[in-house]
């Protein structure tokens, strides 16, 4: 339930990313019930656990995520290139994602920037072959999708490994790599 709120959310955010800072943060809700409502099947350490502790965290990173999104791409001309190169930031997302995941044993998903014709492109490499030396790309995001990368963590479900790194990036570099590429 949470995810499917927070996925809407996010894809709600990022076309009207303008009004971040206007937006009022996520806040945990209160359940509709005392924690040991569900005794003796759920006890009621297990649910103040999972409400106070897990699920407000799902909220805090979302409002990071949120603020981080803000701040890094409502700079402009980076949103603006990825608007212009894939028709949204969710659809950017959801590319980089499919590309990573098809990755053959390990290597990495790229966003990359095409000099030569001014364009934000996406791009997989294999093993630990560089992502310029290999497509002229230079490299503005990579995920590693090396099992080093997420195994004790994920385990082998890499789908979930790459939903949560969207959570991580670190957009204000990956916007002034950008502006510094495109001098």
């Amino acid at each position: 339930m949470l995810c499917r709120a927070a996925c809407s959310t996010s894809r709600k955010l990022v076309p009207a990313l303008g009004s971040l800072g206007s937006r009022q943060k996520h806040s945990l809700p209160d359940l509709p019930y005392d924690y040991g409502a569900l005794e003796p099947h759920i006890n009621a350490q297990i649910m103040q656990l999972h409400h106070s502790k897990h699920h407000a965290a799902y909220v805090n990173n979302l409002n990071a995520t949120e603020e981080k999104y803000g701040e890094a791409l409502e700079k402009g001309e980076l949103l603006e290139a990825i608007k212009r190169d894939f028709g949204s930031f969710a659809k950017l997302k959801e590319k980089l994602t499919t590309v990573s995941a098809g990755v053959q044993g390990s290597g990495w998903g790229w966003l990359g920037f095409n000099k030569e014709q001014g364009r934000l492109q996406i791009a997989a490499c294999p093993n630990q072959d560089p992502l310029q030396g290999t497509t002229g790309l230079i490299p503005l995001l990579g995920i590693d999708v090396w099992e080093h990368a997420y195994y004790l963590q994920y385990k082998n479900v890499r789908p979930d490994y790459l939903k949560a790194i969207w959570n991580v990036v670190n957009w204000e570099n990956v916007a002034e790599r950008y502006m510094a590429c495109k001098k």
